[in-house]
């Protein structure tokens, strides 16, 4: 079992998934029907994603994108598009570009998804309270006093 990052003032990234389960953005077209395997497989994929984007990491911490708690919201719509919704520690980073490319490239990995869309957010903002315990674990391992 994975954890996953806790936000106490950022709404519940699984309930904000789920809710996303049945909803496309603009240009969607259809009759009105759910197709009910992907409703119902909306909370596995956000896992697979979850997963997916442990491989993104910041070049200057030890610790990826995840476990960092930098993910705040994972949505993801019928169409298999996906939005991500993550901060960075500070604003202003000069590898924002990068982490950017490498979850998106990350995302796009995962199987149904057809498009990936991530955007930063600064409210709230990261703080180390919203680590997982296992970056904190990750980042004592490396010398940091969390």
């Amino acid at each position: 079992m994975t954890d996953t990052p806790s936000h106490d003032t950022a709404p519940d990234a699984g309930a904000a998934a789920t809710g996303g389960a049945g909803t496309t953005g603009t240009g969607a077209t259809g009759t009105g029907t759910t197709d009910p395997n992907a409703a119902r497989d909306t909370d596995g994929m956000r896992e697979k994603i979850l997963e997916a984007l442990k491989v993104v990491r910041d070049p200057e911490i030890p610790v990826n994108v995840v476990d960092l708690g930098l993910v705040y919201d994972v949505s993801i719509d019928d169409d298999g598009q996906v939005g991500v919704e993550m901060t960075l520690t500070s604003m202003g980073c000069p590898v924002q570009d990068l982490i950017q490319t490498d979850a998106e490239l990350a995302v796009m990995k995962v199987e149904g998804v057809n498009a990936v869309s991530v955007e930063f957010v600064w409210s709230p903002p990261w703080s180390p309270q919203k680590m997982t315990e296992d970056g904190k674990k990750q980042m004592r391992m490396f010398g940091f006093n969390i």
